[in-house]
Formats: structure tokens, C-alpha cells, sequence
């Protein structure tokens, strides 16, 4: 996940580069150093939100959610401004006060993690259904989304819009294109058959050039997620029994997301981790690990009922990520957080960082934070109420009141893992 807003990024940074370029003299001068962005207050993080200001402020809030910790009003405040009047979220405004208009680049993706944020946080419902409304009104014919209104399909976008629809109580099913094509429909056209020898079971981002399906482990994790209908979040899993890949004809959602997972149980095997994709004209294409995407891939395989495939990849983390996470700020810290979560892990004791706290000082102080119960009163204090059992019940049972509450976010604009 952490990637796909650096790779925005770069793809602006490289559009501005190559145009002056283009157009340069012989001799170039040396650019002026760039201005310190501007980070508004109450957000998360203190590098450029341009592309994952939004993306990264939603993360951190279902990740203190997660860890009982109430985010600060202003924190809240600033996430829920963010939205447009028409119910989407861009990746970021930097006036707030002056309306979305034609020209306001809305992001399904950002929506999507906002709503899943605003709906955990509670107390938002008029705000979450608006949102709701806005993802069906850009829904594609083929029943997904592509990551702005207009683009195609992919399937990342459409995964996490799935996990959006189902923290709203929305139905995803049901939600039918004009053509009768539903999100699920959208989903399992980016599957790749068992058959396939290199990516059997993995989902592509969205087809080539040449229409082909090309395994990218970043999209099997979002459409893991999607196809189980289940959001950023995954809590309590269950046993799955061993991940294999089943061909199905017609191929449904839940076994196209179990195949995905045998996918990546097979790909974290190898080294526990999963890779970067070289990019393209890099001098060496020798490929690095990928924090986010292992982060991800463990959520996506604990919701699947494999955790014992995703062990080796936690500690892997956990021995490992400490700066990557610190480069990463909120989103990463965030990632990992849910990682931990969806294993069972503690996030408090993530190797030899506390990444609550970590989390938690690249924002507001929290409003308030209620410390994990011993061992022996874990049973006796569960919160029931599922993944997205909001922070607001547990206020409302008599915890210190609080008001409403960027892989860097992940490949989803990568075509290749």
C-alpha cells in the first residue's frame, strides 16, 4: 500500500521533470531547494500530503481504533472536512473552505479508507452513506472502480471499495452497475486461473498491453480483502485450513480470495517477505523487499484463516521495518499496526517498538488512551463488535469522552509487482 502514493508522486515529479526538459538549454542551472510543505493542523505526518493526505490520516485512525487510543478533535475535524460535497474525498485539499469543483481530482481510494475510517470512529453516518452514494455514482460498468473517477477497473480500488461498502453496511453485492455487474463481478476478472504456471491463483492489477493477467502480489492482497469482504481491518481470524488453489467454473469471489491467498502463502515462502518491482531505467533491477505489500499480505492472509502462512513474515517485520517505518511515518506505522492486529500480535511489543506510540507522536495527542488489559482480564474486558467496532461505544461505556475523531501508500498504481 505504501508505495502507490510515492508512485503518484514520482509520476507528477517525472511529468514536471521531463517536460522542462524538453524545453531546457544546454546549460541548466541547479534547482532552488523545494519549499518545506505546508502540513495543516491536525494531520498526520510531516511530509507533503499532496498525494496521501487523506490515505494516511485514515490508516492512523483504524489503527489507534484497533488499539484503543481516541484520536484528538482537530485530528477528526480534518479528516471529515476533507470531503467533498458530492460525498467523495480527494487525496488531499489544502483549502478545505473552498467547494470541490471540476477540477478537484476525487480518489476512490482515499474515499474508500475514509469511510472505513469515519465508520470505526462512528458518529459520521450522514457523512459515511454521502460517500457511499458518491462511490456508486462512479462505479464503472463492469462493476469496480479505477483509483480516479473515469479510469478503469483495477483490482486494488475495487477491493478496497468493497471493504468500504461492507464497513457502511452497505451490501456490496447489491450494488449493480447499469450494466448489472457487480463489484465482485469486477474482482474475479482480474484473477488469474490455477492453470497459469507463474501466477496461478494471484490477481493482476489490471490487464497489460496485451490483455494478459500478470500476477502483482500488492492487488492479491487488496482483492484477498475484497473477496471475503472484509475491510483494512481484519480482527479475530479463524482457522482455513491449507491455502490451496481451486479451479471453480463459474469462479466466486470467496474461492478467487482464497486462491489469492495460496498465492501469496506460496510467495512469502520463499524469503518472507515480498519484493518491489525494479523501476523502469533503474540501473539495478535487482529487486528490494516491500514492507507495505508483506504488511498487507499478512492482514490478507490472517483474513483468510492462514496465519501459521504468515508467521515467518511478521517476524520478519518485526526484525526488519523499524526504518522503513520511520521514513514511511503515519501510514506506515499504521500498516504494521493492522498487520500485528490481524495476526494477534501486540503492536505495543512489535519487536522493540511500541508502534502505538510511534503512531500516535506523528499527529495530535490522542484524546485519550486506554491501556491493553493483563493477560489474565483479557477475557472478562473483550469488546465485542467485530473489525470495525468503533471507538465510540467503548466512549460511550465510560471511557474519557473524545469528539468524532500515505505505501508513501501502497503499488496501487504499480501495473507489476
Amino acid at each position: 500500500m505504501t508505495i502507490r502514493r510515492s508512485a503518484a508522486a514520482l509520476t507528477a515529479a517525472s511529468a514536471v521533470f521531463c517536460g522542462a526538459l524538453a524545453g531546457a538549454p544546454a546549460a541548466i542551472a541547479a534547482p532552488s531547494p523545494a519549499p518545506a510543505p505546508v502540513i495543516p493542523d491536525g494531520l498526520y505526518g510531516t511530509t507533503d500530503p499532496t498525494y496521501d493526505g487523506v490515505w494516511r490520516q485514515s490508516l492512523a485512525f483504524l489503527a489507534q481504533d484497533v488499539a484503543k487510543v481516541v484520536p484528538s478533535a482537530k485530528a477528526v475535524s480534518w479528516l471529515a472536512g476533507q470531503q467533498c460535497a458530492s460525498g467523495g474525498f480527494a487525496s488531499f485539499r489544502a483549502d478545505p473552505a473552498k467547494p470541490c469543483d471540476a477540477k478537484t481530482m476525487l480518489d476512490s481510494n482515499a474515499t474508500s479508507a475514509a469511510l472505513q475510517a469515519l465508520s470505526a470512529l462512528g458518529g459520521h453516518k450522514e457523512q459515511v452513506a454521502k460517500g457511499v452514494d458518491w462511490l456508486k455514482s462512479v462505479q464503472n460498468a463492469d462493476g469496480g472502480w479505477g483509483y480516479n473517477p473515469g479510469f478503469p477497473s483495477d483490482a486494488n480500488s475495487t477491493g478496497i471499495v468493497i471493504g468500504a461498502l461492507a464497513a457502511a453496511d452497505a451490501r456490496p453485492a447489491a450494488m449493480k452497475s447499469a450494466k448489472g455487474k457487480s463489484p465482485y463481478d469486477a474482482l474475479v476478472s482480474f484473477a488469474i486461473p490455477c492453470t497459469d504456471k507463474t501466477g496461478g491463483g494471484a490477481f493482476a492489477y489490471q490487464p497489460d498491453k496485451a490483455g494478459k493477467l500478470v500476477a502483482n502480489g500488492d492487488a492479491t492482497a487488496a482483492a484477498v480483502l475484497g473477496g471475503l469482504g472484509r475491510g483494512l481491518v481484519v480482527s479475530g481470524p479463524k482457522p482455513g485450513g491449507a491455502p490451496k488453489c481451486v479451479s471453480a467454473d463459474p469462479a466466486t469471489p470467496e474461492q478467487s480470495a482464497r486462491n489469492g491467498a495460496a498465492y501469496l502463502a506460496t510467495a512469502l515462502a520463499r524469503t518472507g517477505h515480498l519484493d518491489t518491482a525494479p523501476m523502469p531505467g533503474a540501473a539495478d533491477p535487482a529487486p528490494q523487499p516491500d514492507f507495505g505489500n508483506t504488511a498487507d499480505a499478512v492482514v490478507a492472509l490472517s483474513a483468510a484463516g492462514h496465519k501459521d502462512k504468515a508467521a515467518a513474515s511478521l517476524t520478519w517485520l518485526e526484525k526488519n521495518s523499524s526504518a522503513w517505518a520511520k521514513a514511511g511515518g503515519p501510514a506506515a506505522y499504521a500498516q504494521l499496526i493492522l498487520a500485528a492486529n490481524a495476526y494477534g500480535a501486540d503492536p505495543r511489543h512489535f519487536g522493540s517498538s511500541d508502534l502505538v506510540s510511534l503512531l500516535s507522536s506523528t499527529g495530535p495527542a490522542p484524546a485519550s488512551t486506554k491501556a491493553p488489559a493483563p493477560a489474565a482480564e483479557a477475557d472478562e474486558k473483550e469488546v465485542v463488535g467485530g473489525d470495525n467496532a468503533g471507538i465510540w461505544w467503548i466512549i460511550g461505556a465510560g471511557l474519557a469522552a473524545g469528539v468524532g475523531a500515505g505505501f508513501l501508500i501502497s503499488g496501487r498504481r504499480k501495473n507489476k509487482q
